[in-house]
C-alpha cells in the first residue's frame, strides 16, 4: 500500500510539466551561443554549438532538451537558486528573452550520441531495474515514473535522461543526495537521491547514458 501511494504521489507531480515559458527565437539564440553576450563565455565553449556537451569535462548534453526546462535552469543559475561557479557568471547578464532564445536554439538541436564502450552486464541490468522498475524496498521509484517511457523526458519539469552523459548524471544525483541542488519540482529528486547508494547511482547513470535518444532509434 505504501509503495502504491508513493508512486501515485510522484506520478501526480506530472501536473507541473506544462510550466509556462517565454517564446524563444532559435536564430537569435544561435548568435548568443556562438558569441556570448559580451560579458561571459559563449555557450559553445563548453556545450558545443550543437549541444553535445563534454562528458570528461562534466558539461551536459543540451541538444533536444525541452526549451522550458533549459530556460528554467538558466534562470535558476542567474538567481542563485541553482549553484554553479561556471554557469552563474555566464548567464547573470542575460535577460529573460535571451535566455529563452538560447533555450530555443539548444532545444532545436539533434547532436548525435557516439557509441559508448560496453559496460558490465550486471551493472547495466541493475541500472535498467532502477530506471524501469525502481527499488521499492528502499522507496526508490523508477526514473520512468516522472521522466516518461524510455526516460525520454516529460515537459519542462522532467528532462530527458536517455543519452545524457553518465558523468553528469552521477554528478547531479550526488548533488541532490548531498542537498547541494534543490531546484526540482516539490523536491522530488532530493527525496529520491537521498535513498540511492553510490553503487545505485553508478548503475543507473551507466544505463541511462547508453539509452537511445528520441529520433536515434
Amino acid at each position: 500500500m505504501m509503495n502504491a501511494k508513493l508512486g501515485c504521489l510522484l506520478a501526480g507531480a506530472l501536473v507541473f510539466c506544462g510550466m509556462a515559458h517565454a517564446a524563444g527565437d532559435a536564430q537569435r539564440g544561435q548568435t548568443i551561443v556562438m558569441q556570448g553576450d559580451g560579458s561571459g563565455a559563449p555557450c559553445l565553449a563548453c556545450h558545443g554549438l550543437d549541444g553535445a556537451g563534454n562528458d570528461a569535462a562534466g558539461f551536459p548534453r543540451l541538444a533536444g532538451l525541452d526549451a522550458g526546462y533549459l530556460e528554467k535552469q538558466m534562470q535558476d543559475y542567474r538567481t542563485g537558486t541553482r549553484q554553479s561557479a561556471i554557469m552563474a557568471p555566464n548567464v547573470d547578464n542575460l535577460d529573460d528573452q535571451q535566455i529563452a532564445d538560447v533555450a530555443a536554439w539548444y532545444a532545436s538541436q539533434t547532436a548525435a550520441v557516439p557509441p559508448l564502450p560496453d559496460a558490465d552486464s550486471e551493472l547495466m541490468a541493475h541500472g535498467e531495474r532502477l530506471a524501469t522498475r525502481g527499488d521499492w524496498d528502499s522507496y526508490v521509484v523508477p526514473c520512468e515514473t516522472c521522466h516518461g517511457p524510455g526516460s525520454e523526458g516529460v515537459g519542462s519539469a522532467f528532462p530527458r535522461l536517455a543519452g545524457q552523459h553518465a558523468g553528469y548524471i552521477k554528478q547531479q544525483l550526488q548533488a541532490w543526495k548531498s542537498g547541494a541542488r534543490s531546484n526540482d519540482p516539490d523536491q522530488l529528486m532530493l527525496a529520491i537521491a537521498a535513498r540511492l547508494s553510490d553503487e545505485q547511482i553508478e548503475a543507473v547513470a551507466t544505463y541511462l547514458a547508453r539509452q537511445p535518444m528520441q529520433g536515434d532509434l
